[in-house]
């Protein structure tokens, strides 16, 4: 796809926790993007420190059909530029960017059920997927694992459950690392989930999002339980994608 740059209006900021915000961005010109679920645009601004402009991006958690909007899934990182230039963005502002961009994204392969895990606020992408296949007349069969913190760092819940009494072919766990007195839901890392829940990776394509650490301990987790195809996307251990 030719990467095309977009002038587009702040329609929505929405917090989602203590340090995640949405944002839904409305494009003026042109008016509609054309992008895989999973793939990102980029965002030029000045680096804080020496003034000189820096890129950073960012994945598109909506889907497709959602041509004339996008959405934007990111956290707040201690002085990085790229999070601190998107969280001072007010609903009306006018910003530009470039794309789309990148190999992470779903990918066709109908004979083969989905697995996704992801750290952080790489639920981005996924999202993106997610969103795409549910619109699907027959969608995949899917299961999501997603690690988090504690419960001050969970979000999207609801329309996780939704989507999941919507799709009965999907299958979507939270986990919690840290979780403080009083969670019920599962506990440790996204990690355990594989080793508990997945017996055999022979008819599943991966979708990996969140920290590097993750991802490597994951793909080496999964290549243990046989072959299969594993699409890798690397997050900043801070949680978002490009600081």
């Amino acid at each position: 796809m030719p990467i095309v740059t977009f002038t587009a209006q702040v329609e929505t900021v929405t917090n989602l926790t203590y340090d995640v915000r949405r944002l839904d961005l409305r494009l003026i010109e042109p008016k509609a993007i054309d992008f895989r679920p999973g793939q990102f645009v980029s965002f030029e601004m000045p680096d804080p420190h020496t003034g000189r402009l820096l890129t950073r991006a960012y994945s598109i958690a909506s889907q497709p059909s959602r041509s004339g909007m996008i959405t934007l899934l990111f956290n707040l990182v201690s002085g990085g530029p790229g999070s601190g230039f998107l969280f001072h963005l007010t609903a009306g502002e006018k910003i530009q960017f470039k794309g789309p961009a990148g190999h992470f994204y779903l990918r066709d392969d109908p004979e083969r059920e989905l697995l996704f895990v992801a750290s952080g606020t790489g639920i981005a992408p996924i999202r993106s997927m997610l969103l795409a296949n549910a619109e699907r007349p027959n969608p995949r069969p899917a299961t999501l694992f997603w690690g988090l913190r504690s419960q001050r760092d969970l979000y999207d819940q609801e329309e996780l459950a939704e989507l999941s009494e919507r799709i009965p072919t999907l299958t979507a766990i939270t986990t919690l690392s840290r979780p403080d007195p009083g969670w019920s839901g599962s506990s440790g890392r996204v990690l355990r989930l594989i080793e508990e829940r997945i017996s055999s990776v022979k008819h599943l394509a991966v979708y990996l999002c969140g920290s590097s650490g993750m991802i490597a301990d994951a793909t080496s987790l999964l290549q243990k339980k046989g072959l299969c195809p594993i699409y890798r996307e690397k997050y900043y251990d801070g949680g978002g994608d490009g600081g």
